[in-house]
């Protein structure tokens, strides 16, 4: 056994780091020593702990566990006096890993370089996957971002080696599917600061999004706080089945739940119907559950996932998992805190949208709500990819469909744009044929990045301010998401009915039902897609595009230069005074949906997510205020002036005014980007009070010092006027499940008093103290 482990270890040396589809079988010696991934041979599988971990909490608990806790709870920093209640109390908890994309990873960075500390505790990866372009095609369009961003890319290479960081090129592609493909596996808790991290979920992992703050707290060996989710069971029966796909399972989903349903829980999968599904698919599913709120979602281990496994090269993993599958499927009996069924043979193709992901109608519905709605029926473009969609079957599917098209003579009357998630799948989709038939329907394969799905997207073909319809397979389409149009149509479906709409042109096409005319003047109808989930052969590798961290960082040099427009090192918040906050000015009262694009918008400000005042120039342009329906107009309570929202919030800073924002519900939906809590505090925000919060916006703005509080009674939000100001008294007494008192003083100087409810715990309430968590975890330090 051990001179085999030996040869073992000697033939992985031999192979080095850069033979990137190569490995060693270990059967024999797997039980011992398992590598989470290729790239990090001295990271193992820890089935053992998980395993013991799960038994000291399910004694302690009396009852059957569901795989969500079994995961979240084997990674509990002390199972033995960990409090554990479903909803309620806060888990400190050890995760695996870290993921971050480039856009994030500026900021995670230059905080973790602000913390002092030389190396990373955990196993780490940066991804570039967000500052390219969509504008003319993969090559050139790679080519133009390594340029742009050089100074970007150089930064978070350096800083990536210096403290030990993974670092995946540009052109590498998204960091959700190199992480499927390299990284997640089943029973591992990983954190990524992007909204889409539960992607994971589809290879029986419990990923979460988080912002940099929490990165930085894991990457520094501090246990992480979760609050303990409660879970909610969606039962699938039945089995997928011609144009069905798994993405209509969570548009089917999302219509139930909303996008606020899942708040605070985990989505767990489960049930017969999982079976039917491949493994990329289960990822789709999960990737998309970012849309209900979710803090998670999961599917249990069964043979898809030890099918994918093996494919991608980590069949040692798969047979560990085996050995361990009791830990990675539910206990029979256990409950849910929420019970969804859906019978997949019933499940038919849906499309959701326009302006939010939660719309759901059937596809044969679809143009017939877009007439009485008004909404553009000439489909202008559609796009397929993205994190959500853009596996070898998807890319599979999406070719079988136009490839029919083709055989009739006939082309996309839309514009088409095809992103493959990764280089592997890229390189593995133009070997196979997919790539070509795609380009031949009328297609043009971008770079392997996220493009128009966060905005990044270069769109020439209409005006601002003009009204169309665009079909995406993406996750996300609030307005001017994809385009910065707010009169974009922006509608999410699965990749084949994206062909199949763009190759009709229209959204009243239905190809279950409606036939096409071939060039020959002869209807025919499409026929049900069908591709193989995973390539024959092995994947092509394509290009190596990954750097691999030295063992010792610390000679290296991190250099920002004081007068760059990209990034800027970080100045530590000003700490609480210890008085209540009193006066405080309304910046802006919102109204409505406020996501974090429209906090902190993406698109063209990508480019200064490393520059924090730079940035901070966006800061709630989207938002729409109640006083006067218009977005990015605040008025400036001193001078009686209407401005923009941020010059209003740098008036009041230079002028030693505190202010607050009073939000609508779910305030901070979508992505997981904390610059839309370091705005708001860097230009003089100290509060932020609403109906209701995202999760992941609430933590946000808790690690950066602000108060995130909601009204015990919503129906206070009327109360508040505009050109109120607002008093936050008793702070010195802020304790956990304890109301903060709020004094309200309108206009004509008359005063009422109502209570806002917090989240806070006892560490949290250290981090408003200290005025931010990293200010906290230095005084820790010293």
């Amino acid at each position: 056994m051990a001179s085999y482990c030996l040869l073992a270890s000697r033939l992985q040396q031999v192979l080095g780091h850069g033979a990137r589809r190569y490995h060693v079988s270990s059967v024999l010696c797997q039980r011992a020593k398992v590598a989470m991934s290729h790239f990090e041979a001295n990271e193992y599988v820890n089935y053992e702990k998980l395993d013991k971990n799960i038994n000291i909490v399910r004694k302690r608990l009396d009852r059957p566990l569901t795989l969500s806790e079994k995961i979240v709870y084997g990674h509990i920093d002390d199972p033995v006096s960990q409090e554990i209640v479903r909803g309620k109390t806060y888990l400190r908890l050890r995760p695996d890993r870290v993921a971050m994309q480039d856009a994030t990873a500026q900021m995670a960075m230059l905080q973790f370089i602000s913390s002092g500390l030389a190396r990373v505790a955990v196993p780490s990866t940066i991804h570039c996957d967000h500052l390219i372009e969509a504008q003319l095609g993969g090559e050139k369009d790679l080519k133009r971002a390594k340029d742009i961003n050089q100074e970007v890319y150089n930064f978070l290479a350096t800083a990536a080696a210096k403290y030990g960081v993974g670092f995946w090129k540009p052109g590498s592609g998204i960091i959700h599917q190199i992480i499927l493909e390299n990284y997640a596996f089943p029973g591992v808790l990983l954190i990524g600061t992007d909204s889409h991290t539960p992607n994971g979920g589809g290879l029986g992992g419990i990923c979460i999004g988080v912002g940099g703050a929490d990165a930085v707290d894991v990457m520094a060996g501090i246990p992480w706080e979760l609050k303990c989710p409660n879970v909610i069971g969606v039962k699938l029966t039945g089995q997928l089945s011609g144009w069905t796909s798994p993405k209509d399972v969570i548009l089917k989903v999302a219509g139930i739940l909303t996008v606020k349903g899942g708040t605070g829980a985990i989505v767990e999968y489960h049930g017969p119907g999982v079976d039917s599904i491949s493994c990329t698919g289960m990822a789709t599913i999960c990737n998309m559950g970012a849309e209900i709120g979710a803090t998670t979602s999961v599917f249990p281990y069964n043979h898809r996932m030890k099918k994918y496994l093996d494919k991608t090269g980590r069949s040692e993993i798969a047979s560990l998992t085996d050995e361990f599958k009791s830990n990675l499927v539910p206990d029979e009996g256990c409950e849910y805190d929420q019970l969804i069924e859906i019978n997949l043979d019933e499940l038919k193709p849906h499309i959701n949208g326009p302006f939010t992901p939660d719309l759901a109608n059937p596809v044969s519905e679809v143009g017939a709500v877009a007439e009485q709605k008004g909404w553009p029926l000439d489909i202008r473009v559609g796009l397929i990819g993205s994190c959500t969609n853009s596996s070898y079957e998807d890319m599979g599917r999406a070719a079988a469909v136009a490839r029919q098209a083709l055989d009739h003579g006939l082309k996309c009357k839309s514009q088409f744009t095809i992103t493959p998630g990764s280089e592997q799948i890229r390189a593995t989709i133009e070997r196979d044929g997919y790539a070509a038939v795609l380009r031949d329907v009328g297609g043009v394969v971008l770079a392997n990045a996220c493009g128009p799905c966060i905005g990044q997207w270069d769109r020439k073909d209409i005006k601002k301010g003009e009204k169309n319809t665009i079909v995406t397979s993406y996750n996300r389409n609030f307005t001017g998401r994809n385009d910065a149009n707010p009169e974009t149509h922006a509608f999410v479906t699965s990749p084949e009915i994206v062909t199949a709409l763009s190759i009709a042109g229209t959204l009243k096409f239905d190809p279950e039902r409606d036939f096409l005319t071939g060039a020959d003047g002869k209807k025919f109808k499409l026929q049900p897609p069908d591709a193989d989930e995973l390539p024959k052969s092995s994947f092509d590798p394509g290009q190596d595009t990954y750097q691999h961290p030295p063992k010792d960082g610390n000679s290296l040099q991190v250099e920002v230069s004081p007068t760059s427009q990209r990034l800027q090192l970080l100045e530590p918040f000003d700490k609480w005074d210890g008085k209540d906050l009193e006066n405080m000015q309304i910046l802006i009262k919102v109204k409505g949906k406020c996501t974090t694009d429209h906090i902190s918008a993406a698109g063209p400000w990508l480019k200064f997510r490393g520059h924090l005042d730079n940035i901070s120039n966006n800061l709630l342009i989207g938002a729409i205020n109640i006083e006067n329906n218009k977005a990015n107009s605040a008025k400036n309570c001193v001078n009686q002036e209407y401005g923009s929202v941020p010059d209003t919030a740098r008036y009041y800073k230079a002028h030693g005014i505190k202010w607050v924002v009073i939000g609508d519900e779910n305030y901070g939906e979508g992505s997981s980007r904390e610059h839309a809590a370091l705005e708001p505090r860097h230009l003089g925000g100290r509060a932020i009070i609403t109906k209701s919060f995202a999760r992941i916006h609430e933590t946000n703005l808790k690690k950066q010092g602000l108060l995130p509080l909601t009204f015990s009674d919503p129906a206070d939000y009327d109360r508040i006027h505009p050109e109120d100001k607002i008093t936050l008294a008793g702070l010195k007494d802020l304790a956990p499940g304890k109301p903060v008192k709020c004094i309200i003083t309108h206009q004509n100087g008359s005063q009422e008093t109502i209570l806002l409810n917090h989240t806070f715990n006892e560490t949290q309430i250290e981090w408003f103290q200290a005025g931010s968590a990293l200010n906290r975890m230095k005084e820790l330090q010293k």
